[in-house]
Parts: C-alpha cells; structure tokens; sequence
C-alpha cells in the first residue's frame, strides 16, 4: 500500500459510523483500499471508476444552519469540495478547495479536522458513471458574513437549517449527514 493510500485509510478506521449504511461504507472503502492504490482520480470524468473526494461543508453553528450551493453540472444543492488530487492528503483537499470555491481559509473548530462523515455514491454522467467516496469535513462560517461561492461551480446558494433542511434535491447522503452532524454538535 502506497503511504497516501496509507493515510487515507488511517483516516477512514477513525470515522465511528452513524448508522449501518455509513458501516457498510466505511467496511467498504477499506476493502477497496487495501486491493488498490488507484484511488484519485486521474482523468475526468471516470477514471478510475472509484475515486477520492472531500467534501466540505461550511456550517454556523450558532445558527445551527449549513451553506449550499446549486451545483451546475450536479444540479444538485451540494456542498463545496472536489476530488482529492493524486498523491494529495485529504485534509489539504478540503483546505485547498475552500480557497478555490469560498474564497476562505478553511477554519476547523466546529468539530476538528478529521472528517465526519463518509459516503459512497453513484454518480451517473453522460455515458460514464464512477463512484465518490466522500470524507465530510466541517468547516465555520457564519450566516452574517457574506460568501461568494465558485460562480463556474455554483450558480445560487443558501442557508439551510440543520434541524429542518427543506432541500429540493441534494445528495443523496445529505440528511443523515445533517442528522450526524447535529449529534456532533449537541456533545
């Protein structure tokens, strides 16, 4: 096992699961890590077929509320994030597309800089499908503040509340993120 694949997996044995998809998920991605080193991806939008991302979710806890984008090509309200380059740690994913796509540097004090949250998701593309495997980071914002997201990436974005998020479409992990997300907060 390469040492970035290494790593990644070091982080993924330190997620606790939320419930028995995230379980399966986790279980998973270990399997996969321990059968490959062709983790990132190299070509877009399928190459290889699983690949790394780290998403991060910029929260105002006070407000107990998170912002989303409206994603362009996803058409999905989606976190900001990309695909962890190859070689590239996860964490430094989550810092570098911070900059790129809020035009912030990442503040990791709501919950720490280790992920949350991770998830395994299909995503279907024109002609080519791949799976993600997704760390959550966590990131602090605050609804006072002003953010411009990515406008190549995002074409809208707002808060929504974490008890009662009204998302029209979002990925499909979104809720039990929120529902994880909210237990972390209440600790």
């Amino acid at each position: 096992m390469q040492a970035a694949t290494a790593a990644v997996a070091d982080i993924v044995r330190t997620l606790t699961p939320w419930d028995a998809l995230e379980r399966g998920h986790i279980a998973e991605t270990l399997r996969w890590l321990s059968e490959s080193d062709d983790i990132f991806r190299r070509v877009k939008p399928a190459t290889p077929p699983r690949h790394l991302v780290s998403y991060v979710v910029l929260v105002d806890p006070g407000s107990r509320a998170v912002l989303l984008g409206l994603h362009r090509k996803a058409g999905l309200w989606l976190p900001t994030g990309g695909h962890v380059d190859p070689g590239e740690h996860p964490l430094a994913t989550a810092r570098r597309e911070t900059v790129e796509e809020i035009a912030i540097e990442a503040d990791f004090t709501v919950i720490g800089d280790a992920p949350l949250f991770l998830t395994i998701t299909t995503t279907v593309g024109i002609g080519l499908s791949h799976e993600d495997v997704s760390l959550w980071y966590v990131i602090r914002g605050s609804r006072d503040r002003e953010y411009a997201l990515d406008p190549a990436e995002f074409a809208d974005q707002r808060w929504f509340p974490l008890d009662a998020p009204e998302l029209p479409a979002a990925d499909p992990h979104f809720e039990r993120f929120l529902a994880k997300l909210t237990a972390a907060l209440s600790v």
